[in-house]
């Protein structure tokens, strides 16, 4: 770790956002864990995006968050991946060691410590709704965390097979794709079904294609959608009996994550939700 009593940087770089809950949470937690550090939030132009890492490694940032549309192109400006961002094909968290930054994805890393609350996900059945950039991470590191099979549900198929090609011969997994048509039936034997998808973000009403009867008691259902919390998904999916996981929990252990690769120190991850849902007004 560097001199304590040097300032550290971290950043955030991608689209323009209204205000970043992830800052917010992050400079609680420093503060919490008596660190001075910043988390600064900086729109960068993908064409400017060479520049941008350019100047990280050049003013000694400790690290950075990479979100949309940097998630991909940020690769050939770093040293090194780990083993989940090279099978992902994604970074949204960089690092220095020494001199080099080496990108990691802890999109779905974040996702599983968040289920682990509620159920251990080795040897669990899953159905993924969604073959986007959430949605591969958090299929890649369940695959790694050892569940039995996994079923990538996606309107598009090109998408949703070039994943499960991905499971079964990267991350060596039973992965199949299925079309997903009209509202999606759930299989009986599933375990575990999560929606990775966009649809509900800012839209408490907004419906997921799902077959609400086929929401069994007891399956876990979980939706990566933080802001509302409760989606209609998993207001519906309690009503059926079903244990819920909102997408709260999975940005918190993002974030922890995150401060502990930039810190190597572990915060407060209680700090961190209460600085979100106060955020969120939650």
């Amino acid at each position: 770790m560097a001199n304590p009593a040097l300032q550290e940087i971290v950043c955030c770089m991608g689209q323009p956002v209204e205000g970043n809950p992830t800052q917010f949470m992050m400079e609680r937690a420093f503060a919490a864990a008596g660190l001075d550090w910043r988390y600064l939030t900086l729109e960068v132009p993908p064409a400017l995006l060479g520049d941008a890492v350019r100047g990280l490694r050049a003013m000694g940032f400790r690290g950075g968050n990479f979100t949309i549309p940097h998630k991909v192109a940020v690769i050939e400006y770093l040293d090194e991946l780990s083993e989940a961002a090279r099978l992902m094909g994604a970074v949204n968290c960089v690092h220095r060691v020494g001199e080099r930054l080496i990108g990691e994805n802890t999109d779905g890393k974040g996702f599983v410590d968040s289920l682990r609350v509620k159920t251990e996900p080795q040897g669990k059945r899953v159905v993924l709704l969604g073959a986007g950039g959430a949605a591969r991470a958090i299929a890649v590191e369940l695959g790694l965390a050892g569940v039995a099979e996994l079923t990538v549900v996606n309107r598009s198929a090109e998408r949703g097979q070039e994943l499960a090609n991905l499971l079964a011969g990267q991350v060596r997994i039973a992965g199949r794709y299925v079309p997903w048509e009209g509202d999606f039936v759930v299989p009986e034997d599933t375990d575990i079904l999560i929606q990775a998808t966009s649809i509900g973000l800012g839209d408490a009403a907004a419906r997921v294609p799902v077959d609400v009867a086929s929401l069994r008691e007891g399956l876990v259902v979980a939706d990566v959608i933080f802001n509302p919390a409760e989606t209609r998904l998993l207001r519906e999916a309690a009503q059926r009996g079903c244990v819920t996981l909102d997408g709260l929990g999975m940005l918190v252990n993002q974030a922890v994550i995150g401060f502990r690769i930039w810190t190597g120190v572990d915060p407060d991850p209680l700090v961190m939700r209460e600085a979100l849902e106060e955020y969120l007004e939650v």
